[in-house]
């Protein structure tokens, strides 16, 4: 556990620097130096709510969410243009990279474990649970719930290869890349950190709701 917290925060803290020299190496590039910073910002208040004293939530879960950060805005930054000067590394745009292909079976390996693990348990999004008998044909999921999770996580998919924006001409060995492509993923680093943040914090400010 020592060892995966220590490599954690060293792969987090290799792809903050690595990001800096790469996507911000002049003053000029205001974006990805606050996409940067804005990054290694969440990563530091996350850590240091998850070793308060009240908190105690330890630094492992902290570490891989930093990882998780640092990836989901390094991928929003080659998601940018290719016009943009601010972008140091030579992109290869005769045959997909490996920050392509990583992209893609990690983005096809996350959408298949969310959409079985959230479509076979519908229940955890039922506000009043009704008590009922149950019998042995019952199967343990709802058949309108999972077919809405898959549609949903095809049209994600769908919408990599034409970066969040149907008007943009994808090249050849380029999947979600475009302005949209950049802001769906700051938005989605920034959402998963306040909700790891609200999970540490919010059983001390809603005292009265249990969150077991």
């Amino acid at each position: 556990m020592v060892i995966t917290t220590a490599g954690s925060f060293a792969a987090a803290l290799s792809g903050i620097i690595l990001m800096y020299m790469w996507f911000a190496p002049k003053i000029s590039c205001s974006l990805n130096i606050t996409f940067i910073t804005a990054t290694l910002i969440l990563i530091q208040l996350m850590t240091s709510i998850s070793l308060h004293s009240k908190v105690n939530a330890g630094l492992m879960t902290s570490g891989l969410m930093a990882i998780y950060m640092v990836f989901l805005c390094w991928s929003a930054i080659m998601s940018e243009p290719l016009s943009m000067s601010c972008n140091t590394r030579p992109r290869q745009t005769g045959k997909g990279d490996w920050m392509t292909i990583a992209s893609f079976v990690i983005a096809v390996t996350a959408i298949v474990i969310a959409t079985m693990t959230t479509g076979t348990d519908s229940e955890c999004f039922t506000f009043r649970k009704k008590e009922k008998t149950k019998s042995e044909d019952d199967v343990p999921y709802g058949y309108g719930f999972f077919h809405f999770v898959f549609a949903m996580g095809a049209m994600y998919f769908a919408m990599l290869f034409v970066g969040w924006n149907l008007h943009q001409t994808m090249h050849k060995w380029s999947i979600d890349v475009g302005w949209s492509s950049v802001w769906v993923k700051i938005s989605s680093e920034w959402i998963a950190a306040a909700v790891y943040i609200w999970t540490m914090i919010g059983p001390f400010i809603l005292r009265n709701r249990d969150f077991s």
